[in-house]
């Protein structure tokens, strides 16, 4: 199963140009692009949400729609001398997909089908590529999933993917992709939402796909981190072109241009935070640490009760912190930490089970809805994903207006569309995109617009939930200015949930660590992130990749001691 390696390169990308039919007229995604890769090289292709990045990766499959063009060259290795995939039908393009190039796609949750089991959806791709029995495919299916990693492989390969962690199911993906022993591998953001510690994992694995199976890789990632932690080449891209290309090494140290220096100037780093919280402190009135909290829990424990007579689970066992007026508390841990679980129960939206939570002086255990509806215009809560939390069919400016109809404050959207206005200004967006509908913008940019709808009725408590997870670093740069812009401007406490550790050490004034339910660790940004105490605490920031290659390889070095040690 390990790929052929030969003296060709795995694919070979020559003056390649990508254009989308639209109705405005073409429009140019890709332009004039060439690239190659090598037998058993990782090159990541690096840039912003529209740089064409994307695109050319998916070139390599033959992934387009319809309506795109192409011309150039995209010279795939096979067994049979290289292709030009450009000209291939579909037939030919389904012959070359799984044994010359397979793809790991962003999503693992979308690129499996829920109603298979997984040894089925693996075993897919051996009997597209010939006659395989039931019984060869099943051993074949068990032994990749033994090979990246899933326990208990021969019982697993049975389960449905929701059956599965985040994790577990972007190694099943990585495992589809493997089984037919691929010459190259492409990885579009392949740890985009996942925590550090996972992420770290997946990409131990991406690095044994090379070493163990030989295939070649072309990463295509936002993360400069994820970058200097697996990448040997890095190409740039910036509007569809070309800027940069260089060894790993001499784009970290090096960069010779203005957008790829602006890229990495972009990346958040461990400390940056600790000048900013302490002008913070200092710039607060005398008095202040004695103010009544926003947000105070004592012994928080929340249960999700069991189904079909099964034992229920305890989500946050026995949590204490506090949130003071003006004050951004950052939540941080792995995915079935608590984190999200918390920030639900202090909007309403989940159940306190035991012990006390007081949101804005109203005790949330046992709190009837009624009573608690007067309190809902106090609270802001920005989602992780703005797309799925915004109506596709309202516009931004009513989208952002839901909240002075929902709650009183305006007849319609276009009576608060004044209020509207100055929202969107305040959050950097011109007033013409209110007229816009939230697929005609960015990721970014919804979710700026995401931000002004929280802040719309001025709550004295947000509560954000992993809101720059999937931007781009320089979208993500912007996005938190604004943020901070914001709480300066209307002084709102904060829930910073995130799994970002350098994104929580920039925004927050304390930083309170979840580990299975319970608070391990609290303290300012200086406090938990330069000296931590906990072993779990540790171990995160150990799995943080930082961007430079020199660092990030001892630092990887140092995770593998922590995780030896137990």
């Amino acid at each position: 199963m390990s790929a052929t390696s030969s003296g060709r390169d795995a694919v070979r990308i020559e003056n390649l140009s990508v254009s989308f039919s639209t109705d405005a007229g073409a429009v140019r995604a890709v332009d004039r692009v060439s690239l190659r890769v090598a037998p058993g090289e990782v090159l990541a292709i690096v840039g912003e949400s529209g740089s064409g990045k994307t695109v050319t990766a998916r070139t390599i499959l033959g992934l387009l729609p319809e309506t795109a063009t192409s011309s150039g060259a995209v010279l795939l290795s096979t067994d049979r001398g290289d292709v030009d995939v450009v000209t291939l039908s579909n037939k030919q393009l389904r012959q070359v997909r799984g044994p010359a190039v397979s793809m790991v796609f962003q999503e693992p949750s979308t690129a499996l089908n829920p109603v298979y089991k997984v040894g089925w959806q693996i075993a897919e791709g051996l009997r597209a590529h010939g006659r395989v029995s039931k019984k060869a495919a099943r051993a074949e299916a068990i032994d990749i999933l033994r090979k990246v990693g899933i326990p208990d492989p021969e019982t697993r390969v049975d389960y449905y993917p929701h059956q599965f962690s985040g994790g577990q199911k972007q190694r099943i993906v990585i495992a589809m992709a493997l089984v037919l022993g691929p010459r190259l591998i492409v990885a579009d953001e392949p740890t985009t939402a996942l925590d550090v510690t996972v992420q770290a994992e997946i990409l131990d694995l991406l690095r044994r796909c090379r070493e163990e199976f030989g295939s070649a890789i072309v990463l295509i990632t936002h993360n400069m981190g994820v970058v200097a932690d697996l990448a040997d080449r890095v190409a740039v891209m910036y509007n569809g072109q070309l800027v940069e290309q260089a060894d790993v090494n001499t784009i970290f140290a090096d960069p010779q241009e203005d957008y790829t220096k602006h890229l990495l100037s972009a990346v958040p780093r461990i400390g940056e935070g600790t000048v900013q919280a302490a002008e913070r402190a200092a710039a607060r009135p005398a008095g202040w640490a004695e103010a009544e909290p926003v947000v105070r829990a004592s012994g928080l424990r929340i249960q999700y009760p069991g189904r079909l007579g099964q034992k229920g689970f305890v989500a946050v066992d026995g949590v204490d912190f506090t949130i003071r007026p003006g004050e951004v508390l950052g939540l941080v841990g792995e995915s079935g930490s608590g984190k999200t679980t918390i920030g639900r129960a202090i909007a309403g939206l989940t159940k306190v089970t035991g012990g006390s939570l007081k949101v804005l002086g109203h005790e949330m255990n046992g709190v009837a809805e009624r009573k608690f509806r007067s309190v809902r215009d106090r609270i802001g809560f920005v989602f992780q994903d703005p797309a799925s939390s915004f109506n596709p069919l309202l516009t931004i400016a009513q989208c952002v207006a839901e909240p002075f109809i929902v709650h009183g404050r305006a007849a319609n959207a276009a009576d608060a569309r004044s209020r509207v206005d100055e929202l969107l200004e305040a959050v950097q967006l011109p007033r013409s995109f209110g007229d816009r509908f939230p697929h005609e913008l960015s990721g970014g940019q919804r979710q700026r617009a995401s931000l002004a709808r929280a802040i719309a009725l001025t709550p004295p408590l947000l509560i954000a939930d992993e809101p720059t997870s999937a931007l781009d670093v320089s979208v993500q740069q912007r996005v938190l200015e604004v943020f901070r812009d914001l709480q300066d401007e209307f002084g709102f406490a904060c829930l910073f949930i995130s799994h970002d550790l350098a994104v929580v050490d920039i925004v927050a004034d304390r930083i309170a660590v979840m580990h299975h339910g319970r608070l391990v660790e609290e303290g300012t940004g200086e406090q938990v992130l330069g000296d931590p105490q906990d072993a779990y605490t540790r171990k995160l920031l150990a799995s943080l990749p930082v961007p430079d290659p020199v660092e990030q390889a001892a630092r990887r070095e140092a995770l593998q001691a922590i995780v030896a040690e137990g």
